[in-house]
């Protein structure tokens, strides 16, 4: 008969488990990405609030007009209290030159903090870095209002800079928490789980902004509310979470048990005595110079959607995807519906034990890379007069983008659970260098906006980006955990780095247990 012992050491109890403590750090992670994308997001939104001035006939209810008032001023509150208009609520005028640099100045810091927060994270771990991180940003954010009011346009891109220094290291951060934290066949799941909270994120800024901007506060409440929401995340996370399941206090020795035994197949090192990252080896390794490749390739046609679609659909169909919240939102919630499809429709394959964690991820990836590529190119076929199925075709090809979470997005912990932060901080911080020359390459292609021929040759560029960056991955990706991983070190790094161990006060924790 089977003991309640080896019932422990086989992870039995925990892999019956439907629920446990690593779902629940994945779902904390999960409003970590949604804080996250709904600060990056918030000045878009309030951009266009804070350039409306109230209208005169509707001011009880602070709603705006339709209107732009282009005359409007900096110190715009002292032109409406000369009108009998004073709201307390300060509105401006920007020209597009500023409004550019104010959304872009996120990106400047955010690129900076890429590698050096995955390497933090793995060395000191994932929590403190996520806290200071978004407590920090949740400070920045409330400060917004403030800076713009007091130092102009170019305080408040001071502000966005620091606030994307602040998040530089969410990604990373989160890959090095999944390397410890997820079992090797539910790491598509867990990361599903983490990183579509990227789109709840967006769509819940685009569906409460309105509100928030029609309140007693007016617009800065977008940034007030935002603000204070981190504050709680920040409080349930200090308090739930852990870099690793051996430091977790509420954990059950099975389900410990279950992480330790399937998360990897190599050691995990000791983050105290971390070996020196790899570089070398990394940098000549085809499994990650192609999950390099596939990031770079995929954020070239994911950001070419999101940023020129609503110019695209405006100049060739007379359809202002913008005007309305349902609208901008339907992709990201298509997307956010699918990625979850895509967990189950995983797991079914999973069940097939002839089909390889390898033939998932490429699946997965190809499903995510060229199905899109054919609805763009489709997309640039469309009749004018059909504006309804060129929706249909947008939404078809950012939602079922949703399929490589379960792709190359999970890959760096594949390849190296010990530097999958450092890996995600190199992959995304060149994947953000294409996410701006995206944009600006479509500007040098399309100089008449209504040429349909222009935007064409927009849209099979980026379906080539597509095409090779999935196809690279399909031929040289690997599942396997790579030799560099597991450095060969002095015989001390060799004890500490014990199988999948989080580090001796875990191990301490898990004897005493």
């Amino acid at each position: 008969m089977t003991t309640t012992l080896n019932m422990v050491k086989t992870g039995k109890y925990a892999k019956d488990k439907n629920f446990g403590v690593r779902h629940v750090q994945c779902i904390l992670c999960f409003f970590c990405l949604t804080l996250a994308y709904a600060w990056r997001v918030n000045l878009t939104i309030a951009l266009v609030a804070m350039t409306d001035k109230p209208n005169t006939t509707d001011i009880g209810n602070n709603s705006f007009s339709d209107d732009f008032n282009s005359s409007l001023s900096d110190k715009s509150s002292e032109q409406l209290e000369t009108l009998g208009l004073s709201t307390g609520i300060d509105y401006y005028s920007f020209t597009e030159q500023q409004r550019s640099y104010m959304l872009s100045s996120f990106f400047w810091g955010y690129i900076v903090t890429q590698v050096p927060g995955g390497y933090i994270a793995q060395r000191y771990g994932a929590k403190m870095l996520l806290l200071v991180g978004l407590a920090s940003c949740a400070i920045l954010t409330m400060l917004t209002p403030l800076s713009l009011r007091y130092g102009g346009w170019q305080t408040l891109c001071v502000v966005r800079i620091l606030e994307g220094l602040t998040q530089g290291a969410v990604h990373p951060a989160t890959h090095s928490l999944l390397s410890k934290w997820a079992p090797a066949n539910e790491r598509g799941m867990l990361g599903t789980i983490c990183y579509s909270g990227a789109q709840f994120g967006t769509i819940l800024m685009m569906a409460t902004s309105g509100f928030l901007a029609d309140s007693s506060i007016g617009w800065p409440a977008i940034f007030y509310i935002g603000g204070l929401c981190g504050f709680i995340w920040v409080a349930v996370w200090w308090f739930y979470s852990s870099s690793a399941p051996e430091d977790h206090r509420f954990i059950t020795r099975e389900e410990l048990k279950f992480i330790e035994e399937s998360r990897s197949d190599g050691k995990m090192q000791d983050s105290h005595k971390l070996a020196p990252t790899p570089w070398t080896a990394i940098f000549t390794s085809m499994p990650f110079l192609s999950l390099l490749v596939v990031h770079c390739t995929h954020m070239w046609g994911f950001w070419t959607l999101l940023t020129q679609i609503p110019s695209y659909m405006k100049n060739i169909y007379g359809m202002d995807i913008n005007s309305s919240a349902l609208n901008s939102s339907l992709p990201y919630a298509v997307m956010m519906l699918l990625s979850f499809f895509f967990v189950w429709l995983s797991k079914v394959l999973q069940r097939q034990k002839s089909l390889s964690l390898s033939f998932n991820r490429k699946l997965f990836n190809t499903i995510g890379h060229w199905i899109p590529m054919c609805s763009l190119i489709a997309l640039g076929y469309v009749p004018k007069e059909n504006s309804t199925l060129a929706v249909v075709l947008l939404t078809l090809t950012v939602g079922i983008s949703a399929a490589t979470y379960l792709g190359f997005q999970v890959n760096h912990i594949d390849l190296s659970p010990n530097y999958a932060g450092t890996l995600m901080g190199l992959t995304n911080a060149a994947a953000n260098v294409m996410s701006a020359l995206a944009p600006l390459a479509v500007g040098w292609m399309v100089h008449d906006q209504k040429n349909i021929e222009e935007w064409r040759v927009v849209f099979f560029v980026a379906a080539g980006f597509y095409f090779f960056g999935n196809l690279l991955f399909v031929i040289f990706g690997r599942t396997e955990t790579q030799s560099w991983d597991s450095p060969v070190v002095d015989a001390d790094s060799i004890e500490a780095g014990m199988p999948l161990a989080g580090n001796r006060q875990g191990s301490a924790a898990k004897e005493t247990a």
